[in-house]
């Protein structure tokens, strides 16, 4: 009798990344335009750890938690703030510092790459196509383009994104989601939820709009504080080489090495990745 579960050696490893917080510095283009929104609609801008705890929830959960919002005035919300963001929010954002020449490296050592973000599919595409990061990945899975309809979290866009990875990679899918030899990589609470709703271990990095804590507290398998400290963590995880980024040669100004230290995790900087242990 077949077996249609996935095994370890069935098909390459898999790297699913968030994008916005994790691939992808919004650079204050969501918070931003976030408030934007709101003062254009008269309805009061909450302080700014609340406005960067909105990076990474459905945009649609996040303005219905404020008060003062209904579900009438989401459309309009949602179509100003898009509408800032087509203009001006992509082009802003910049990818992290190491993390093109990660993605890079993985795709050499024959892992499988997947974008799973809460970020509409359109606009994540789009983004990726901005950043010049389309081409780095094999699978972008997002959610549904009506940013009015609050969707089911973070486990279904996974879900996706794994269906759609074994297609690619001409895979039964229905031989079940999840695959021995995958990481989630992300920057929130609904990363590691997605993960484990998966079985599949998450590495938080702390460079994005997480409030210190959450990431442990969650239970993600590995934490992460800069670039190497995710590759380190990837090649325990995975078993694949991928060497150090600090014999790479320095990105050109047109890529990552736009971002100050000051603002991101220094590439290339020593601080070995750690394993949460969240049993009790």
């Amino acid at each position: 009798m077949q077996n249609d579960e996935p095994s370890a050696d069935d098909g390459a490893p898999l790297v699913l990344f968030d994008l916005d917080g994790t691939l992808v510095d919004p650079a204050g283009s969501i918070t931003g335009g976030i408030a934007a929104a709101l003062a254009a609609h008269g309805i009061d801008v909450p302080d700014q750890p609340t406005l960067e705890g909105m990076v990474g929830p459905p945009l649609a959960a996040s303005l219905l938690s404020l008060p003062g919002v209904t579900t009438e005035m989401l459309p309009g919300l949602v179509a100003h703030y898009r509408a800032g963001y087509l203009a001006h929010g992509m082009a802003a954002s910049k990818v992290y510092p190491g993390l093109r020449q990660l993605l890079a490296d993985l795709r050499e050592a024959g892992v499988a790459l997947a974008v799973a973000t809460s970020k509409p599919q359109p606009l994540a595409e789009r983004l990726l196509e901005v950043q010049g990061l389309a081409g780095a990945v094999d699978v972008v899975a997002g959610s549904d383009p009506d940013e009015t309809v609050p969707h089911a979290g973070k486990a279904p866009i996974l879900a996706a994104a794994l269906r759609d990875v074994a297609r690619a990679s001409d895979r039964d899918p229905s031989g079940g989601p999840s695959r021995p030899r995958a990481a989630m990589v992300g920057d929130r609470i609904f990363d590691v939820e997605g993960a484990q709703a998966h079985g599949i271990p998450c590495v938080g990095v702390r460079w994005g709009s997480a409030p210190a804590g959450e990431l442990e507290q969650a239970g993600a398998d590995v934490v992460v504080d800069d670039a190497q400290g995710l590759r380190d963590a990837l090649e325990h995880l995975l078993d694949v080489p991928l060497g150090d980024s600090a014999a790479r040669p320095a990105p050109s100004p047109t890529q990552d090495s736009t971002h100050s230290a000051a603002e991101d995790p220094a590439e290339g900087s020593a601080s070995p990745w750690r394993l949460i242990d969240s049993r009790p």
